[in-house]
Parts: structure tokens; C-alpha cells; sequence
């Protein structure tokens, strides 16, 4: 007794962190500021798609079926990559309408038809009563387990309790007050339940760690790893056959409806579309989801498989629940503290997915169902009352307690004639008859209303009689004979064989007929009937919902008068008059309109105050609220179509025009770097003619003169003829020098140079280098230093070239190094495994800091080009630099002034070479 207490305490006191969760982020929210505006919060709130029947189901349908519980999250993890076309464009949609459940999108898409929206409702709370049956159903059993474990408890000990010995009961009833605490503290459903979504987020996060902790445990504590688990499967035979899809028991094609339905599951349960449309704070949140949620579903899985394998081998023969393997495992391994914290993860599944679906059902119920009803009802006289939100919170939080007591009374007659995974199936083929009209709706502007209706109700009908009735009859509330021999003895109308289509399971055999219903009515009605100019409004403003401009909406379809005072009059009534007064000076503000000297209402007006009615009423009783007050004359079809036509050509206009704007302006961008090029080669081409002329007239000039001298006095003593005739082959050699430098730099920039790349031995290079430069330094103060080691590895380059930049680099630093103690060093170094450097280091004087860039320009040379130029065309290093690009490498100089500099580049190492290195 004191341990059944102490879980109660336990459940009470886990139940209350989630009240304070909630009260804290409605908190938040009343002072602006935002608890859930996270793309992360978003992501785990959408995790409310992994229920008990994720927690225990999955481990049950893993025990029985092996990998066939995979379906169910790869159809999610689909999904998911799809959101970023689907889901966005469907919350665009509920934003822009101020869509307040999955019946008002349906049901204001095809003409805000409140016949549409009461189907959509009671084929939502059918279609989830058994899921959330599910649920009351593994907190019971769960809990009924653990205070009474290891006394052996039968399915009918559970099932027969007294009323009020019923844990299922008194879970349902806290499920109630929870939501009506948090999910009806506004009207406006539209407006986000903060508290309750940052509640739902942190229950994601109890629930994955609950089970990643006892999959641990089971998988590392009790047996020694995966790969342990596995092989002992592979050892029991019955376990061996459950590791290939084809001993799951499921043909492909149950593979596949069953992914076609989780697919569908995560975006059309009324619980995932409450959380992931109407809840949603920023549609690029869905960006974050998009790989967080398939995530998600890989690690709350990645135990499925050692914990349904576990429980096989420990507990043989059936004698325990597979669904419950993950409680039992450690109930029985004395591990009582992991088996209460598997408990509350069990109670954080089953609580988060009931208090949500049972929010969106009652919005639904309230606004799709009830209130059309009550406004077409004069008696009631919903528009004159004075206020009518207290009656429809109450309406709401009753549609609380009817759906739950619906959920209880469903568990108690079939709670134990099917296994979790079985009732959850069952609900997500109800949900998937949405699929037609949604997907075609947002994306097929021919669909009608009568279509949209065909559809859902052939799909219904079949899958409550192929479905939902054999649950019934298995638990013994409908005869048996119902499913052996077909209603009346007709067994073409059996409902596991309907129409004598048989030996499918029963999901794929139901799926398929009901689908098949579903869209043929669908596409037939919309083809062969016609559309209203409300449906033909609707269908635009939803299809094109990303090609219209902003302020476009329904008021271009829209005719009639009303007065500023009824609309705000009827504001007040449901939302009160603070937020009547807000609402009309928000949309003044935005129009620059004086409301105060505003009588008449324009259609833009009224197609606001309509939208801000939807969030709390729906859109089909918003609309029947405003015809209570605005005199409107409806438009002609002709008419409807007159603007339709006058907005698709204004839209193809503007994009147009637009496309052209862009063109022009990318053109115009282009002509200008164009002429900047131009004009900067032009300067260049100047600069080069000017600069290669002057350096051309120095040893011209020095050969003439020299030359003349010789002419005019051909008796000159040998001594200076010698003198003047080496001036003269001196210049002559500088002169080609100069001309080679300028070929080849017309070469390497044109592309023509030809560069024969190949493995060379970089040792020969400067040894060669050093023999062909020994007279530069011969007779003079400089110490050369040969730093290369044997070892180097060869570089990919050309052998000539590679000369040509050495004999240059180490040209340059007897050039500059000091006069009368000069040292030069040459250094060679691996670097990451894959390039060669070369390091070329003098004493020098050193280069300034900002000249140390523009030495690299074609004849620039460091230093003060008026007063001490040195010898040299200013074309060495920009060849060089050139010539090592080419062939795959970079060059960089590091100087300090007084210190010398550092002329350093890198080539690619020898493939050959990088293959040994990386062995």
C-alpha cells in the first residue's frame, strides 16, 4: 500500500511540474515574452506524435513482428523532407486566414462551408477516440503494474475494476482540467497556448530520456550490448526470423500503406496539426524540424529492437505483455527507481498527446460543429447576446470532458481486444481521408465543396465499416458472425474481404477501398460540379497563397455596406471591448484611416473583422456573424471571374515586369564592370607601354652612346675598347632580359605558355640554380647556407620554370642582402604531408609593410624609386609568382625592416610521395 502511495505521490508531483511549466510559459507570454518562439521548442513540441503507443507499442510490435514497427517513423522521417513545400505553404495559409483547427482549413477552403467543417469534425473525433482510448489504457495498465508487480495480472482484472477504482479514470480527469487550465484560457483559438506548448516540449524531453535510460539498461546492464542481443536472437529461432522484412509479417505492400499513413499522421492528427500550424510562432522554425524530428524519432527507436528481444528471452512463453517489456525488464531486475522514472516517461506520452488532441477537438466541436448549429438556430440569438464567450469557453471545456469520457468509455469496451499499435492504426486510417481534400485543395484550384464532401464521407463510411465496427465485434459488442460471414450472410460484404478483395492486412485492405472511395468522388464531384464565387475566392487565395501580394484577400470578392459601429459592436460581444477597440485601431493604423471619422465600413474592413472573428469562432460562423450585420450583395459569377482574370493577369504582369527589372539591372551591372575593366586596361596598357619604353630606352641608350664613342674614334687604346664593348654586350644582355621577361609575361597571361608538369627532384633544382648564379657572389662578403634535407620528397612542377624562379629568388637576395657581411639561406620544408616549401631568406635592408604587396606588381620594385632603384626591370617577381600559380602552388614574402626578408612558396608534392607519407 505505502509503494502505491508513493507512485501516486510521485504521478501527482510530476503532474504538477507540468502545471508550473504551463503557468510559467502563459506567464511569459502575457508579459511578451515569448517562451516558445524557438525553432528547438517547435521541433519537441512536434514530438507529440510519439505517444504511449511510441513508449510501449512500438516494443510490443517489435516482440511480434520484428522490423515491422519501422513503418510508422520512416513515414514521418519522409514527410519531414517535404515540409519545407507542404507545411509551409499550410501555415502561410492558417496565418493569413487566422485558421484556428484542421476542420476550419478544410472547411474554409471550399467556401467556409460549415457542412465541411462538421463532417471534418466528427470523422476527427471518431477517427481519435480510439487513440486517445490508447493512452488512458497504458497509464492504467502501467500503473496497475507497477503497484502490483509481481502478482500476475490478467487483461479482464484490469478492464473489470470498479468505476472508482479505475486508474484510467482518474487520468483522464486531471488529462481534462490540464487543458481546460491551459488550452481555453483565451477565445481566440487562433492566438498560440504557450504555456501548454512549452509544457508538451518538456515532456518530449522526459519521454526520450525515460527511454533511452532503460534501453541502456536493458541493452548494457542486463545483456551486453547490441551486439550480444543480436546474436542470442540469432540463436533462438523464433527470434532469427524476426531480423528479415519478410518474416514481419507484412507484404511490401503493407510497407507501404503503412508509411503512406504515418506520412500522413504527422501533418493531419488534429493534435500534430494543432502544434505544427496553429501553434507555430515563425514558419522557418519548420526548417530546424525538418531534421530535429527525424532525429528525434531515430533515438527514442534505436532500443526498440534489444528491449522487444530482451523481454522475449526474458519472459518466454508469453507470460508477459510485450508491451510492457519496458517496464516489467527492470520491474524484475529489482531496478524499482528506473521503473518509476519509465512511468512518468509512459504518463509524459500518453498526457501530451490526450491534452493536446482533446484542445483541438473541442476548438473543432466548438466552432465547426456546435456553433454553426447555434447560429443558424434563432432561438438562441447568438449575435444579439450580450456575451456569448462565456458560452463558448463552457462549450469548449465541456467538449473537453465529452471527449475524454468518450476515450474512457471506448477503453473500457475495447481496451483490451486490441494491442496499442492496433488502436493507433485505426486512427491514423481516419485521419488520412483528410488527405485528398487538404493536399488538393492547396494545390488543385478545381476542387468544389461537393467533391471535397463526396470524398471524406465515402472514405469515412468505409473505414468505420471496415475498420472501427470489427473492433467492436472483437469485443464482443457486435456479433461475430458480423466478420466471418458478412452482414446479413452477404460475404461479398465482409468487412476484412470487402467486395471479395482478400488476403491483405486489415489496414492495407481498409486504406485501399476507403482511399479509392475517397478520391474518386473527390476528383469526380469537383469535375462534374461548379464552383461559388466564395469557393472560387478561396480556392485562389489558398493555391496562390505565395504568389499573392500582401494585402490581397478576400475583399476583391466582396460587395456590400455595413457601418463601423455594428462590426464593432459584434467584435465586442466575443471578444470584448478592449479588444474590439484594438482590433479597429490596428487596422486604422495600418490604412491611415481615422476610425472615429470612419460611419462606413469598406470591404477591406469587414474582411478583417470576419478573419479576427474565424480565431474564435471558425470560419463558417464567423461569416454567418458578419451577414448578421453587413448588408451584402453577392457577386455574379461573371463578376467573380471578371477579377480573377484582371488579378492573374495582374499578377503575371507584375512578375513580368519584375523579371525584366531584374535582367535590366543585372545587364547594367555587367556593362559597368565591363567599362571599369575597360578603363582600367586601357590604364594599365598606358602604363606598361610607358613603363617598358623607359626601360627599354636605359640600355638602348647606354649601347648607342657607347657605340658612337667606338665610331668616332676608331684610334681609341684597347683598354677602353674593352670597357665601352662590354657596356655595350652588357646592356645588350639586359635588353634581351627585358624582352624574354616581357614574352613570357605575355605568355603566362595569355595562356600560351607551355608548362610540362612532371615529378622533379627539387635538390637539382637549387644545386643548378646556385651553380648558375656563383658569379653573382664570387668576390663578395656573402655566405650562402644550403638547408635541404636528403629526404626531400619530389614536387609536381616544370624543371626550367623551376629554375627560372629560383635563379630569380636568389638573385634578388644577393641583390639585396648586406653589402659587407652578407648572408643568404635557402631552406626547404615538408608541409601537411602534401606540398613542398621553399624558403629564400636574406640580411637585407627589408621591405616596408605597405610595399610589401606591391612588389608583386608588374614594374614595381620596393625601395624609393627616385633615389636608390635597384637594378632590374621590376618583372622578376611578378613572372615568378605567375609561374608558381601555374603550376599549383603560392608565393608570400615576410620582411622586418633591418632584419631582411623571407621570400617563401609552396608546390605540390609528387602524388607518388603524398601516397607513402599518408601510409
Amino acid at each position: 500500500m505505502f509503494f502505491e502511495y508513493l507512485i501516486l505521490l510521485i504521478a501527482i508531483a510530476y503532474i504538477g511540474v507540468l502545471f508550473a511549466i504551463a503557468y510559467y510559459g502563459d506567464k511569459r507570454a502575457d508579459e511578451g515574452r515569448s517562451l516558445i518562439s524557438n525553432p528547438y521548442i517547435y521541433s519537441l513540441s512536434l514530438a507529440v506524435y510519439c505517444t504511449s503507443w511510441t513508449f510501449y507499442g512500438s516494443v510490443g510490435r517489435a516482440a511480434s513482428a520484428g522490423v515491422g514497427f519501422l513503418p510508422i517513423y520512416l513515414g514521418p522521417t519522409l514527410m519531414a523532407a517535404l515540409w519545407g513545400i507542404i507545411l509551409r505553404k499550410i501555415i502561410r495559409i492558417s496565418k493569413t486566414h487566422r485558421i484556428t483547427s484542421i476542420a476550419d482549413f478544410i472547411s474554409s477552403r471550399y467556401g467556409k462551408s460549415p457542412a465541411i467543417g462538421g463532417l471534418v469534425t466528427i470523422i476527427a473525433v471518431i477517427g481519435v477516440t480510439p487513440y486517445i482510448a490508447l493512452q488512458l489504457k497504458a497509464v492504467s495498465t502501467t500503473f496497475d503494474i507497477l503497484i502490483r508487480y509481481p502478482a500476475s495480472i490478467s487483461p479482464a482484472a484490469i478492464v473489470d475494476n470498479r468505476l472508482l477504482d479505475d486508474t484510467a479514470l482518474y487520468v483522464a480527469l486531471l488529462m481534462a482540467i490540464f487543458a481546460i487550465l491551459f488550452g481555453t484560457r483565451h477565445l481566440d483559438a487562433s492566438e498560440r497556448h504557450e504555456g501548454l506548448v512549452a509544457a508538451i516540449a518538456f515532456e518530449s524531453v522526459v519521454k526520450l530520456l525515460a527511454f533511452l535510460l532503460v534501453g541502456m539498461y536493458i541493452t548494457y546492464g542486463v545483456y551486453n550490448g547490441f551486439g550480444h542481443v543480436f546474436d542470442l536472437a540469432a540463436k533462438n529461432e523464433s527470434l532469427a526470423k524476426m531480423l528479415t522484412i519478410e518474416s514481419s509479417g507484412l507484404q511490401y505492400l503493407d510497407w507501404a500503406w503503412l508509411i503512406f499513413l504515418s506520412m500522413m499522421a504527422i501533418m493531419f492528427l488534429p493534435r500534430q496539426f494543432q502544434v505544427a500550424v496553429v501553434e507555430n510562432s515563425d514558419e522557418n522554425h519548420i526548417y530546424k524540424a525538418i531534421w530535429m524530428l527525424p532525429l528525434y524519432l531515430l533515438a527514442i527507436n534505436i532500443f526498440v529492437l534489444p528491449i522487444a528481444f530482451g523481454g522475449l528471452m526474458h519472459f518466454p512463453n508469453n507470460i508477459v505483455d510485450a508491451d510492457t517489456f519496458v517496464l516489467t525488464i527492470p520491474l524484475a531486475e529489482g531496478q524499482h527507481s528506473l521503473a518509476i522514472l519509465v512511468f512518468l516517461g509512459g504518463i509524459s506520452a500518453a498526457t501530451g498527446m490526450v491534452i493536446v488532441a482533446t484542445v483541438a477537438l473541442s476548438t473543432m466541436i466548438c466552432n465547426d460543429l456546435v456553433m454553426p448549429i447555434l447560429t443558424r438556430i434563432h432561438l438562441f440569438r447568438i449575435s444579439e447576446q450580450i456575451n456569448p464567450r462565456n458560452l463558448l469557453l463552457t462549450i469548449r471545456r465541456s467538449a473537453i470532458f465529452i471527449v475524454l469520457l468518450m476515450g474512457y468509455l471506448t477503453f473500457r469496451i475495447i481496451g483490451e481486444s486490441y494491442p496499442l499499435v492496433s488502436i493507433g492504426l485505426v486512427s491514423f486510417a481516419a485521419v488520412a481521408q483528410f488527405t485528398p481534400a487538404i493536399i488538393g485543395g492547396i494545390y488543385w484550384k478545381g476542387a468544389t465543396k461537393h467533391g471535397a464532401f463526396a470524398g471524406l464521407t465515402a472514405g469515412f463510411i468505409i473505414w468505420f465499416y471496415t475498420l472501427l465496427l470489427p473492433t467492436y465485434a472483437h469485443s464482443g459488442w457486435l456479433s461475430d458472425s458480423f466478420i466471418q460471414n458478412g452482414p446479413f450472410g452477404l460475404t461479398f460484404l465482409k468487412p476484412f474481404e470487402l467486395f471479395g478483395l482478400s488476403g491483405y492486412n486489415q489496414i492495407t485492405h481498409s486504406m485501399f477501398w476507403s482511399m479509392l472511395a475517397n478520391l474518386g468522388c473527390y476528383i469526380g464531384f469537383s469535375l462534374k460540379g461548379h464552383r461559388s464565387g466564395l469557393e472560387q475566392s478561396q480556392a485562389s487565395l489558398f493555391v496562390d497563397i505565395f504568389s499573392r501580394p500582401q494585402q490581397s484577400g478576400p475583399e476583391a470578392f466582396w460587395r456590400g455596406t455595413a457601418t463601423v459601429a455594428d462590426l464593432q459592436i459584434l467584435l465586442a460581444r466575443f471578444l470584448g471591448s478592449r479588444r474590439a477597440d484594438e482590433t479597429l485601431k490596428n487596422y486604422a493604423q495600418r490604412m491611415h484611416l481615422d476610425i472615429e471619422q470612419l460611419s462606413s465600413a469598406d470591404a477591406g474592413l469587414v474582411a478583417h473583422v470576419e478573419k479576427v472573428l474565424s480565431g474564435a469562432i471558425g470560419a463558417s460562423s464567423a461569416r454567418v456573424m458578419i451577414s448578421s450585420v453587413v448588408k451584402e450583395e453577392p457577386l455574379r459569377i461573371d463578376e467573380v471571374l471578371d477579377i480573377l482574370d484582371e488579378t492573374s493577369q495582374a499578377i503575371a504582369y507584375s512578375r513580368e515586369l519584375e523579371q525584366k527589372s531584374r535582367e535590366l539591372e543585372a545587364a547594367t551591372e555587367e556593362l559597368r564592370k565591363a567599362n571599369d575593366r575597360l578603363q582600367e586596361l586601357d590604364r594599365l596598357k598606358d602604363e606598361f607601354i610607358s613603363t617598358v619604353t623607359h626601360e627599354l630606352r636605359t640600355p638602348l641608350t647606354a649601347i648607342r652612346a657607347s657605340s658612337e664613342i667606338l665610331y668616332d674614334n676608331p684610334g681609341i687604346d684597347e683598354y677602353k675598347q674593352q670597357e665601352f664593348l662590354g657596356i655595350i654586350v652588357r646592356e645588350s644582355e639586359r635588353l634581351t632580359r627585358l624582352i624574354n621577361q616581357v614574352l613570357d609575361l605575355g605568355k603566362i597571361e595569355s595562356g600560351k605558355l607551355d608548362i610540362n608538369l612532371q615529378p622533379i627532384n627539387f635538390r637539382d633544382v637549387i644545386s643548378d640554380s646556385l651553380s648558375a648564379t656563383r658569379q653573382s657572389y664570387i668576390g663578395r662578403s656573402i655566405h650562402v647556407t644550403n638547408e635541404i634535407p636528403d629526404d626531400l620528397p619530389d614536387v609536381f612542377a616544370d624543371y626550367d620554370r623551376s629554375i627560372q624562379i629560383m635563379v630569380n629568388l636568389i638573385s634578388n637576395a644577393f641583390k639585396f642582402c648586406d653589402k659587407e657581411n652578407g648572408r643568404v639561406t635557402i631552406r626547404a620544408t615538408c608541409e601537411n604531408n602534401s606540398k613542398v616549401r621553399i624558403d629564400v631568406i636574406d640580411n637585407g635592408p627589408g621591405i616596408e609593410p605597405g610595399q610589401q604587396s606591391v612588389i608583386f606588381e608588374k614594374f614595381r620594385q620596393a625601395g624609393d624609386t627616385l633615389t636608390d632603384k635597384p637594378h632590374g626591370s621590376g618583372l622578376g617577381l611578378p613572372i615568378t609568382q605567375k609561374l608558381i600559380e601555374h603550376m599549383g602552388g603560392r608565393i608570400w614574402v615576410e620582411s622586418t625592416v633591418g632584419e631582411g626578408s623571407t621570400f617563401s612558396f609552396v608546390l605540390p608534392m609528387a602524388r607518388s610521395d603524398i601516397q607513402n607519407r599518408n601510409q
